[in-house]
């Protein structure tokens, strides 16, 4: 048995100290604690780590001006500078959550592919997240990272937010409990942990510029409480700040400029001694970011410190003092990962190993949540002589093309990646029948061009020629791509000013053909010599910071193919290199072919009618690389394409239906009710199909709890769109985020916040509740299994507070404990709430205090299953 807990709170309740004279909390207590300070460095105990911070002192006041502000930019991209005098190696830092991408300089650049995050925050496990930071720490030393740009812990404020699949949770005692466990797992190797993007940073429409509105209180108690959770509980070593910028009612501010709450709060109040890292490209200004708290500007060698940054010192906007302790800071960070001489040496990682597939499965099948299972459909049996397993369909877009994780800067390319019909096919007994049937497409764009079309004009060899130009028109190499994918692409000589993509098709089928060609930038397309699109996109770095680069709105252009008589097709895109300031120069085209082929309506009737034939029919749908990616927030919640319908007919025609969504952020089930068998597999990884073959046939159970409410319409929703309004997205719901904004509007979800079924049952027998003065409130909970099967459950405690004190949530998450127990065994579960659970930030007393009155304790499932009730009166 495992006990997860809320947010530590201070031993007495009193306003912080002034800033400037350390932590307002002391060491946090309980289990996270682990005698850490915020920095994540141990304890001052004995003469140790003050010596050390001494000598660290002593190499900044060694240095002059111009090489102590030449430290605080990225030397590149990823890393920043080395300092031989001071012994300082460069810190190379990577892109997160899912895994490490690494830094482009390792051939191959393959990586690990973890679970989305969202799928992390489903299994409530802050263990579990704990030995996935360890493996991720791994990962990143293979590739000669040191700081892991993650967790993301922002909050699921709105299920249309692009980043959605990237955050933990919609509640923050659930993110900051999980983000504590994955940052404890990857300092616990030697790796920094970036917790990001600090803070209210909760939607991607107009991320650069806009300011998040925000009341002290609802800023305090739910978008700063999983940045304290986790600088308290696991010590982060730095942390990123947003794009976006705050109006807390005092300072209205880019967060990389924002004082108050990156030097009042974040370092004077909470004692965070690492360094405030931009997210890349983010810092606008020279001063004013110097003077609020940033102290790394990322990525360089270009951005608004360097010269500048030495200048403003000489001229007295800022402090000298201020320079020396952004160095500090950073030798802190080196001195933690092992970058500044002197510092402990690591052992060199092994190869990856069998162990860490199995992890990765092993969350994968942790996190799916089975949301229904009407007549106990699942698992699936072969050996049922009631209901025999002779032929299994399985069904939908994504059971051909899973999505396995997120677009944007998250996304990491696998080592491998294991399809649903893979898994399945190698898990099911060799007598079953396996078909698979696609349903029809979901996505708006096509496939990228194949080698089978295109080939080089010159050579014939399969494929895309590129060919790198100068100003004058002169070649200066060539490059061949298999397929039309050129996205992102920076692999060019340097003095190139163009890129000239040809290529040859050679079209046979007869039919219809439809070509999509989109780039972005200056260009120009031709096909067979005929101007068919152009562009004049000269923003440079904002076609990075809002993704455009990433899908590039396509031009169509159909040719027709007669009956036994291929055609030859010139296809032909001229790139202008854009000039992305830190990001280096790239260019980006995407050439798409549609050949002739079956409609939707065809291909849903095929599929349709295999599932009529087979015994159980699996039909997985879900979103795609189109709909979730950071940089850009849904328009809709409802699935893409065909797919509604798809599950419809299906399960009409069979029924036994299971139908399990790949997806990392909400949609609309309409036909949830209609189908036996639910299970959410989220975005689940390099490991998918093993992982759901496990949970289908019974040989792992789905212990996944929904991490955010799954709403039954998009018109229901109590945040249902993030558009700024004149630059500022309001955060009018306050307090009532998430599952706690439903039950204030008296709505019902589809599926509540923390449902989640399994292989079992569970009774609620009894909970009792002892309160102390200090330690907060300690809840023991007896209950039983009363299933046929060993099972494992989320034991989770609701506060309601008493509604005559300060306004607050009719019901919030307090607590959560798991269990495990076999067929009939009763269990105890001892969830810990700390004061902070009954707390409330009082803006007048600038503290913390606790209301006295009735409270109640809600024991349950979910948000909406309470089976017990434990009055306490304060």
């Amino acid at each position: 048995m495992t006990s997860r807990f809320s947010p530590s709170a201070a031993a007495a309740e009193q306003p912080p100290p002034a800033p400037g004279h350390g932590p307002a909390q002391g060491p946090a207590a309980g289990p996270a604690g682990r005698g850490a300070q915020a920095d994540g460095g141990p304890r001052p105990e004995a003469a140790g780590p003050a010596a050390g911070e001494a000598e660290l002192a002593r190499l900044v006041r060694g240095l002059d001006l111009e090489s102590k502000v030449r430290l605080l930019t990225g030397a590149d991209l990823w890393a920043l500078p080395a300092e031989p005098r001071l012994g300082l190696l460069p810190v190379a830092m990577s892109d997160g959550p899912q895994g490490v991408r690494g830094t482009g300089d390792l051939p191959g650049g393959t990586g690990l592919l973890a679970p989305a995050p969202s799928a992390l925050g489903a299994t409530w496990d802050p263990e579990l997240a704990e030995r996935l930071g360890a493996l991720f720490a791994r990962e990143a030393r293979r590739k000669g990272v040191h700081v892991l740009l993650a967790p993301a812990i922002n909050l699921q404020r709105t299920p249309v937010a692009g980043r959605h699949f990237e955050y933990l949770a919609e509640d923050p005692l659930l993110t900051g409990a999980v983000a504590a466990g994955l940052v404890r797992g990857v300092q616990g190797e030697g790796v920094a942990a970036c917790p990001k993007h600090f803070v209210a940073n909760d939607s991607e429409t107009d991320r650069t510029r806009y300011l998040a509105r925000l009341d002290e209180r609802t800023l305090r108690e739910v978008y700063l409480a999983p940045f304290e959770t986790v600088l308290r509980e696991a010590g982060a070593w730095s942390v990123m700040t947003a794009y976006s910028g705050v109006d807390d009612g005092t300072e209205a501010a880019p967060m990389t400029e924002h004082a108050r709450l990156l030097r009042g709060v974040l370092k004077d109040e909470w004692g965070f001694t690492g360094p405030v890292v931009s997210d890349w490209a983010a810092t606008r200004s020279t001063a004013a970011s110097a003077r609020g708290g940033l102290d790394l500007v990322m990525p360089g060698p270009e951005g608004p410190w360097g010269a500048r940054l030495a200048a403003a010192v000489r001229a007295g906007e800022v402090a000298e003092a201020d320079i020396d302790d952004k160095v500090l800071r950073l030798l802190r960070l080196a001195r933690h990962t092992g970058r500044l001489a002197g510092s402990p040496a690591r052992r060199e990682p092994a190869g990856r190993d069998r162990a860490d597939f199995a992890l990765l499965r092993e969350t994968a099948t942790r996190s799916m949540v089975l949301l229904r299972n009407e007549g106990g459909l699942l698992p699936l049996s072969a050996d049922d002589p009631a209901a025999p397993l002779r032929r299994v369909a399985l069904i939908g877009p994504n059971a051909v093309a899973p999505y396995f994780q997120g677009g944007g800067s998250a996304f990491v390319p696998a080592v491998r990646r294991i399809g649903f019909a893979a898994g399945l096919r190698a898990a099911l007994p060799p007598g079953v029948e396996l078909s698979v049937h696609r349903g029809g497409d979901a996505r708006a764009h096509p496939p990228f061009l194949s080698p089978g079309v295109a080939a080089d004009p010159r050579t014939g060899e399969r494929g895309v020629r590129a060919h790198y130009l100068d100003a004058a028109g002169a070649t200066l190499g060539e490059a061949l791509r298999p397929t039309g994918d050129w996205g992102d692409f920076h692999d060019f000589p340097e003095g190139t000013r163009r890129v000239l993509l040809r290529t040859t098709l050679t079209l046979r089928e007869p039919g219809t053909h439809r070509l999509e060609i989109g780039a972005v930038g200056r260009f120009e397309a031709r096909v067979d010599g005929e101007r068919v699109a152009a562009g004049d996109d000269d923003r440079g770095v904002g076609l990075v910071l809002d993704s455009s680069h990433h899908h590039p709105p396509g031009t169509w252009v159909t040719l027709e193919v007669p009956k036994d008589e291929p055609r030859a097709v010139a296809l032909e895109i001229d790139l202008g290199v854009v000039d992305a300031e830190g990001y280096g120069r790239l260019v980006t085209a995407h050439l798409r072919h549609l050949p002739p082929g079956p409609s939707r309506a065809e291909e849903i009737a095929e599929a349709v009618a295999a599932a009529e034939r087979a015994d159980v029919a699996v039909v997985v749908v879900g979103t795609n690389e189109e709909v979730e990616s950071e940089g850009w927030d849904r328009q809709s919640l409802a699935l893409p394409g065909p797919q509604d319908e798809l599950v419809r007919r299906v399960a009409a025609a069979c029924p036994r239906t299971v139908v399990v969504v790949n997806a990392g952020a909400p949609v609309l089930l309409p036909w949830a009710r209609e189908v036996p068998a639910v299970l959410w597999a989220w975005l689940p990884g390099q490991e998918a199909g093993d992982a759901l073959a496990d949970v289908l046939l019974g040989r792992a159970e789905p212990t996944g709890r929904l991490p955010c409410t799954l709403p039954a319409g998009a018109a229901e929703v109590p945040v249902p769109h993030a558009r700024p309004a004149g630059g500022v997205v309001d955060y009018a719901e306050g307090l009532d985020v998430g599952h706690r904004g439903w039950d204030r509007a008296g709505r019902t979800p589809a599926f509540p916040f923390g449902h989640g079924l399994g292989w079992t049952t569970w009774e609620y027998a009894s909970a009792a509740a002892t309160a102390g003065e200090a330690e907060g409130v300690r809840l023991a909970v007896r209950l039983r299994n009363t299933g046929r099967r060993p099972g494992r459950e989320v034991v989770q405690v609701y506060l309601e507070p008493p509604q005559d004190g300060p306004a607050r949530p009719l019901r919030a998450l307090a607590g959560f404990a798991t269990v495990t127990a076999a067929p009939g065994e009763s269990v105890t579960a001892t969830v810990s709430l700390p004061r902070r659970a009954l707390q409330v930030w009082n803006p007048e007393r600038a503290g913390w205090e606790t209301p006295p009155g009735e409270y109640t304790l809600r024991v349950g499932r979910s948000s909406r299953d309470l089976r017990l009730a434990v009055p306490l009166r304060l």
